[in-house]
């Protein structure tokens, strides 16, 4: 092989390798919004339904049936406690809205914000799971020792697989690092 055929196929090698790379990045940059849209799609990963999907169609109260839904709290990383609602436990009719509250409480004597990450379980229910009203839309302040309540209203859809008796809805609370300085 001379060596202008040699330089030749090493050009194109690294020319395909460089395209590969390219690639390779492109596709990993799309993975996090391709994820996103197949997690809402499917319910998968515990991504429920939100206010908008609610508003668009009213639901018929199914009084044939109820469903048990159980609440669950982690705070990770903040200087929080939240309580889980005085009902850890709540029987509902699918289409009906209930209404149930967090209680926060600031353990730091500095503002603190966090900002809660529901999953829900089974990973089948989460497209059934429809939330109208939730602190965990928005990011939450407390200022020193403040305590707050956090209201979350839902609603299970009627067209949740009759196998399911019972959704677990969970929030991870983790703080928000975007927190303005306060002049006092």
């Amino acid at each position: 092989m001379t060596e202008s055929c040699r330089q030749k196929s090493n050009r194109r090698v690294a020319g395909w390798l460089s395209l590969w790379v390219v690639g390779m990045f492109g596709f990993g940059y799309a993975l996090v919004p391709l994820y996103d849209i197949f997690c809402e799609i499917t319910g998968l990963n515990g991504k429920s339904a939100t206010l908008t999907e609610v508003s668009a169609k009213p639901l018929e109260i199914d009084r044939s049936r109820t469903v048990t839904v159980e609440f669950a709290v982690n705070v990770s990383g903040i200087p929080w406690e939240v309580d889980r609602p005085k009902t850890v436990r709540l029987k509902v009719h699918p289409g009906e809205s209930m209404t149930v509250t967090y209680a926060a409480h600031s353990l730091t004597d500095t503002l603190s914000a966090g900002q809660a990450v529901p999953s829900v379980s089974p990973a089948r229910a989460a497209r059934h799971f429809r939330k109208t009203e939730c602190f965990c839309f928005t990011r939450q302040e407390l200022a020193p020792r403040e305590s707050k309540l956090m209201p979350v209203t839902f609603v299970v859809d009627p067209a949740l697989p009759e196998e399911v008796k019972t959704i677990t809805l969970s929030y991870a609370v983790y703080p928000a690092k975007d927190i303005e300085p306060t002049n006092s």
